[in-house]
């Protein structure tokens, strides 16, 4: 027993030890509303004592405009003063921005049951009972240090965890390499569009862009040559689309685009221009020198007439195919009867 006694007392030293460490890290400012100045004084008295800064105000309208101007980190409040008393004080704090935050602790009379509830129904965070001894002050005082850091700390980390959120989700919608939206999301916006398209009877049109000859750079220069001929590529489309547009990856040195408001025809002039701001790419690798082209193939949906969204890229893939197989750099509108593109068995 006597062993469990000395180790009780130990952990008791221990866990004084850390209350004394936590306390020390505490100090902080603290704004004193307090109308009566022998009372005021001697609270000040006190707190200044135990280590912390004090900022005193002998009225409730001195006290607001020292708790907006000086951030306290905490108010110590008496609830009976003249003029504007405590409890319009602690209302005032808690409907402003700049002060909604900060504890604060009511100074109240013992006997005065119904003045304790009703500052913690406006707002309060704790009430301190007079007369008070000095630890109960302090230890009121960090209780109330203790919470707010705790939930300073905890909205810091919901910050932390929002934008650790968004960065997921950028990820999940974007292709890593250029910063164009990825396949995947690209679907999610196409079943969007066109089911908006089809409600009011607009137009949409959808335009494939695969680079000619691709392959032959990452043959011949490497896949990080390749890398930065797509990298360049994807910002030709985000320089030269509305904002209005919708670019993607779609896959390899594919990219696809969606432009709505826009007939087929009409697309066919975005794709003249995005056409000539790729040619005009130079690029230089391995002491060589040498510049890209691409095939377009445009579909709208008014060649489409399921209510399948993917029926429009297969449109414009057919369209694309058929660029390809007139000589590539060139810009085909889809139209029926043109030849599916052959599919790997």
């Amino acid at each position: 027993m006597a062993g469990l006694a000395r180790w009780d007392l130990r952990i008791g030293l221990v866990q004084r030890s850390r209350w004394d460490e936590n306390r020390e890290s505490m100090k902080a400012k603290l704004l004193l509303v307090d109308d009566s100045a022998p009372q005021g004084s001697l609270i000040k008295g006190t707190l200044e004592r135990l280590g912390y800064e004090v900022l005193w105000a002998t009225s409730g309208i001195e006290g607001l405009k020292l708790a907006r101007t000086e951030s306290p980190d905490l108010v110590l409040l008496d609830v009976v003063m003249e003029g504007m008393d405590g409890f319009a004080v602690c209302r005032w704090l808690r409907v402003q921005s700049a002060t909604r935050d900060i504890p604060v602790i009511m100074l109240t009379v013992k006997s005065d049951i119904h003045d304790r509830v009703e500052g913690l129904h406006i707002g309060a965070d704790d009430y301190l009972p007079k007369p008070f001894a000095d630890e109960e002050l302090e230890a009121r005082i960090f209780a109330a240090l203790r919470v707010k850091a705790i939930q300073a700390e905890l909205k810091q980390k919901n910050l932390q965890l929002e934008s650790m959120l968004h960065d997921v989700e950028a990820l999940a919608m974007t292709d890593p390499l250029t910063g164009l939206y990825n396949r995947r999301r690209f679907r999610d916006i196409l079943h969007r569009e066109f089911a908006v398209t089809r409600r009011y009877k607009n137009s949409l049109a959808c335009m494939m862009v695969d680079l000619d000859h691709f392959k032959s750079i990452n043959d011949r220069f490497g896949h990080d040559a390749g890398d930065e001929v797509l990298k360049a590529v994807a910002q030709g489309l985000i320089q030269n689309l509305r904002e209005v547009d919708v670019s993607a990856r779609y896959g390899g040195e594919e990219f696809i685009v969606l432009l709505p408001h826009t007939p087929k025809e009409s697309s066919r002039l975005v794709a003249d221009r995005v056409g000539k701001v790729i040619r005009g790419l130079r690029f230089s690798f391995a002491d060589e020198h040498f510049g890209v082209t691409a095939s377009f193939g445009i579909a709208a949906t008014s060649d489409v007439t399921s209510s399948d969204p993917e029926d429009l890229v297969r449109a414009a893939d057919v369209a694309l195919y058929d660029a390809k197989r007139r000589g590539r750099n060139l810009v085909s509108l889809y139209e029926p009867g043109m030849s599916d593109p052959p599919r790997v068995k």
